[in-house]
């Protein structure tokens, strides 16, 4: 249904802002509080009235929200990672948190020190570091920014949208 469709929100800067309905988008845009940056194919109609369905709409003024910061968890570490191993790439489940620096040397519960792994290769590294182990990351680990809710929100976003939220 067209009222449950998500419509991107961005700030009067450009930045991604958060995400509403197609029902909210309009009426912030009766109100004269957004602006319609993208569309939509379809039509909205109304009583008295038809117009293209935004898809992505900017707020009429600047809006300070601070940035949320990412809580260091296992379930963040997972959705970071894309519940994709960090060492063999596979997508099985579950998947266990790994310590790149085992504990026991010194490795600390930080973004890049734990990645996503499979129960194998975490069995394989054991208290070893990649090195000691002859692994190898397919790629470093690091904090997440500021967009990683929206991110996990969205989904798979339109490609009208992957401009503004830096996807290209």
């Amino acid at each position: 249904m067209l009222n449950n469709r998500k419509v991107l929100v961005l700030n009067q800067n450009y930045e991604p802002f958060s995400l509403c309905t197609t029902k909210r988008a309009i009426i912030l845009l009766f109100t004269n509080k957004v602006h319609v940056v993208e569309k939509y194919d379809e039509v909205v109609h109304s009583v008295n009235a038809e117009l293209p369905s935004p898809s992505i709409v900017r707020l009429g003024r600047y809006i300070h929200k601070p940035h949320k910061k990412v809580q260091l968890n296992r379930k963040n570490i997972l959705k970071r990672d894309k519940h994709i191993c960090q060492y063999c790439g596979h997508n099985s489940q579950p998947m266990t948190v790994d310590h790149i620096i085992p504990k026991s040397y010194g490795g600390k519960d930080t973004w890049e020190n734990l990645v996503c792994a499979c129960p194998k290769c975490n069995r394989i590294k054991g208290n070893q570091t990649p090195e000691q182990a002859g692994m190898n990351l397919l790629k470093k680990p690091k904090k997440p920014g500021h967009l990683f809710y929206l991110y996990n929100l969205i989904g798979d976003p339109p490609a009208s949208w992957k401009q503004y939220l830096f996807l290209n």
